[in-house]
């Protein structure tokens, strides 16, 4: 079995410890069944001599555990640096997003909806999606999916972008047509090569299947693939590794995502500017509002972004406590997240920075109705704090108050085209 298993770590970089060995063991006596084969060593022998039955392997220990919006933050904290950074610095031109892996194409698509939905015309992104699974693959380009895709409470989005067909439902062409989905392994080198760059990269619960040198190896390519201004979206366990290898968390809550280290913003064109008004109405923060209703946990700001955010109060303060918080949150420590606010209050005074962050902290932990006397804090210290506006707007929708949502959206905007 150990050569099998090195194998299989030379071939899709899977580190046996992972899943177990004792998995793969299983998975592998099936397909001895398979193909009539009894002895272990007739079949590695068989495998290094049938690329077929080496990809069938492959097929057969490949993770396909996926749902739509699985684990929204991610997908909220797109919507929201999409608009707040790319769109402002972008008027014209593609977005461009790469889902590695991409499965049976539930994660792809949930990119689609949340961007279409967050008011991203269709001819203005393009997502490419790929495996190194063909059934996988198959199976998304379908896109018919049975009820253990829907996952969750809140499964609105389905009624939006999908019809019901035979026992399951069938994604709309809107959204389909979003996608290029392609077979690819992300060890080979020409992987990807001459696909360009991206803004946008989702590549979730990948590396904790790979043992050390060739997560390096997989993030070296993340890096090589990302703009110096994007964003890598990776599994909440793997941002500590990200972290130590060229990468730096952007300090969102629940949403795993880094920037390169000493990143640099973008070119822009000659005489364009930092706070451009998106040339379509439809890009306003206003319309993020059906991504909103998704019971999705709050994002804090990007500290990139910190500089051209649209209220001035969202530089730190002085002190680390602030930015250590961010830190905390970010890692799920949100009992000393809020410990690190509070002393912060004590020392330096209330600010609408302090009371944001706590709102976050809060609202993480599902405690709604305190996150709302937090937000009210901070608005009140700074009525155009905008981070605070888009959250209260997001609690107020799904609580059902459409017009204090609305109004919240207005308000919000008035800050950016102020900005």
């Amino acid at each position: 079995m150990h050569q099998i298993e090195h194998l299989l770590r030379r071939t899709m970089g899977l580190d046996a410890a992972s899943i177990g060995s004792s998995l793969i063991s299983q998975t592998v006596r099936s397909r001895m069944q398979h193909c009539g084969l009894t002895k272990l060593e007739d079949y590695t022998r068989f495998l290094h001599e049938t690329p077929a039955e080496l990809s069938a392997l492959v097929e057969a220990v490949v993770v396909k555990e996926t749902w739509f919006f699985r684990d929204k933050e991610p997908f909220t904290v797109l919507v929201r640096l999409v608009l707040s950074e790319w769109v402002t610095t972008h008027p014209d031109g593609t977005l461009r997003l790469l889902s590695i892996p991409c499965s049976t194409g539930e994660e792809p698509y949930s990119m689609a909806m949340a961007l279409l939905d967050g008011g991203l015309p269709a001819d203005r992104f393009q997502v490419d999606a790929v495996d190194i699974s063909s059934h996988a693959l198959e199976s998304a380009q379908c896109a018919l999916y049975r009820k253990n895709s829907f996952r969750g409470q809140t499964r609105d989005y389905r009624e939006r972008h999908f019809q019901p067909f035979e026992d399951g439902y069938l994604l709309n062409q809107s959204v389909r047509g979003q996608i290029r989905f392609q077979k690819g392994n992300i060890l080979d080198g020409d992987c990807l090569d001459g696909s360009g760059i991206y803004d946008y990269i989702f590549c979730r619960n990948l590396l904790i299947y790979f043992d050390p040198p060739t997560q390096e190896k997989v993030l070296q390519k993340l890096g090589r693939l990302l703009k110096k201004s994007g964003v890598l979206f990776v599994g909440p366990v793997e941002l500590t590794l990200v972290a130590s290898q060229g990468f730096a968390s952007v300090r969102i809550p629940m949403a795993a995502a880094c920037r390169k280290v000493a990143s640099l913003p973008e070119p822009q064109a000659q005489g364009s500017r930092r706070h451009r008004k998106p040339a379509s109405k439809s890009l306003s923060p206003r319309s993020v509002s059906p991504l909103a209703k998704s019971n999705s946990r709050p994002a804090l700001p990007p500290a990139s972004a910190t500089k051209s955010s649209p209220s001035t109060s969202l530089k730190q303060p002085p002190g680390t406590e602030l930015e250590n918080a961010a830190r905390l949150a970010d890692e799920g420590r949100l009992a000393e997240a809020v410990q690190l606010c509070e002393n912060h209050i004590q020392i330096h005074g209330a600010t609408a920075q302090a009371y944001y962050l706590l709102g976050l902290v809060r609202d993480a932990e599902g405690n709604e109705t305190l996150a709302a006397d937090f937000y009210r804090k901070a608005l009140y210290l700074d009525p155009n704090h905008y981070d605070t506006l888009m959250q209260m707007a997001t609690l107020s929708e799904k609580k059902g108050d459409a017009n204090g949502a609305r109004l919240l959206h207005k308000r919000a905007q008035r800050v950016l085209e102020k900005a």
